[in-house]
C-alpha cells in the first residue's frame, strides 16, 4: 500500500510538470507497466485530479485545471517559497489580495511540517516590511492585462500622464514588468505606431478587450532592460551618459536599477545612463556616490558641474563667522 501511494505521488509530481506524457514515458519513469500507469491515472481521477488522456500515437496524459483544487505536491524549498511569497503579498504592491493571501497562508501553514514552519517563522521574525513604498495596483487589473498579453488581444484604456491629463490609448500589450516598486506595461501603441511603457497604476482599462492581433517583434530581447531605460532615461528632458571609474558590480551596490541603466565597460569601469528633468538632480546623484566619473553628455550637465564645483569651492573657502 505504501509503495502504491508513493508511486501515485511520483506520478502526480510528473504530471504537475505541465507537459504531455505518453504512457510509455510514464511507465519508464515509474518502473511499472503501461497498464499500471492507466490504473494509477484512474486512481488520481477518483481523488479529484483532472488527468486528461488523448488517444493515438501523438496522444498522452496531461494534468488539467479542475473546478476544485486538489492538494499540491511541494518539496521543502517550494513550500517555504510559497509561504514567504504569500506573506510578502500581504504587504506588497498588489491591492486587493492582502486578505486572500493571509487566508491562503493560514491553510498552508496548517499542513507544513514543524521544521518548515520554523524556517518560515524565523524569516518572518527578522523581516520588517517597508510599507507605503510605491503605489498599489488592483490584482484584478493585473490579471486582466496579463490575459490580454497572453491571448494577444488589444487593450484600450484611459491613461493619466505625468501632468495629470488623460489620454485614450489603444495598445497591443506585450509584457508586464515589476520593478519591486511599480508595475509597468510594455505595449505597442497603435495610434503612435511605436512601443511605449505605461505605469499600470495610472491605467483605467476599457472593457471589452479585443480584437486579437499578431504579436510583433518585441522592442528588445531584454524587456527588463528596455523598461529600465524607458522609465529611467527616455522619459526625461536631460539624458546623461556617464562613465563610472569602478567595476559594474561595485557601482550596482550604490545605484538603484530604477535610477538608470548600468552596463559594464571593462573590469575597471562602467557606463551609467540616466535621465532627469533637473541638472542639479543628475549632478548630485552621481557626485555623492563616491566614485570618480566622467560625463559624456549632455553638454548642459558638463557646464552645470563646472558651475556647481566653483560654487562649492567658494563655499568651502569662506571663513565662518566667529
Amino acid at each position: 500500500m505504501l509503495e502504491t501511494s508513493a508511486r501515485l505521488l511520483r506520478l502526480l509530481s510528473l504530471l504537475q510538470a505541465h507537459r504531455d506524457w505518453s504512457g510509455a514515458e510514464l511507465a519508464e519513469r515509474l518502473g511499472v507497466t503501461p497498464r499500471t500507469v492507466r490504473r494509477d491515472v484512474e486512481k488520481l481521477r477518483s481523488l479529484g485530479y483532472p488527468v486528461h488522456a488523448a488517444p493515438g500515437v501523438a496522444g498522452g496524459y496531461q494534468l488539467g485545471a479542475g473546478a476544485a483544487l486538489p492538494p499540491l505536491l511541494l518539496d521543502d524549498e517550494e513550500a517555504v517559497a510559497v509561504a514567504v511569497g504569500l506573506r510578502t503579498a500581504a504587504n506588497g504592491t498588489v491591492a486587493g489580495i492582502e486578505e486572500t493571501s493571509i487566508r491562503a497562508l493560514a491553510k498552508l501553514e496548517q499542513v507544513l511540517p514543524s521544521r518548515l514552519r520554523h524556517k518560515v517563522n524565523t524569516l518572518q521574525s527578522v523581516t520588517v516590511p517597508l510599507s507605503g513604498y510605491g503605489p498599489t495596483v488592483d490584482a484584478g487589473l493585473l490579471t486582466a492585462i496579463a490575459v490580454a498579453c497572453r491571448d494577444h488581444q488589444r487593450l484600450r484604456f484611459n491613461y493619466r500622464r505625468h501632468d495629470g491629463t488623460m489620454t485614450l490609448r489603444t495598445t497591443e500589450p506585450h509584457r508586464l514588468v515589476h520593478t519591486g516598486r511599480r508595475w509597468y506595461l510594455v505595449a505597442w501603441d497603435v495610434d503612435r505606431a511605436d512601443w511605449r511603457t505605461f505605469r499600470v497604476d495610472r491605467l483605467e482599462p476599457r472593457i471589452p478587450t479585443g480584437p486579437r492581433f499578431t504579436p510583433r517583434e518585441p522592442p528588445a530581447a531584454d524587456i527588463a532592460g528596455y523598461t529600465s531605460r524607458a522609465i529611467a532615461v527616455r522619459a526625461y528632458r536631460y539624458q546623461a551618459r556617464i562613465t563610472l571609474h569602478v567595476p559594474a558590480h561595485v557601482a550596482a551596490e550604490h545605484v538603484s536599477h530604477t535610477a538608470g541603466v548600468l552596463e559594464a565597460i571593462d573590469d575597471h569601469s562602467s557606463l551609467f545612463t540616466a535621465g532627469s528633468n533637473s541638472l542639479d538632480e543628475l549632478a548630485i546623484y552621481v557626485a555623492v556616490k563616491g566614485f570618480e566619473f566622467t560625463v559624456h553628455e549632455p553638454v548642459e550637465l558638463i557646464e552645470h558641474l563646472r558651475a556647481l564645483s566653483d560654487r562649492l569651492r567658494r563655499a568651502a573657502e569662506r571663513r565662518p563667522l566667529s
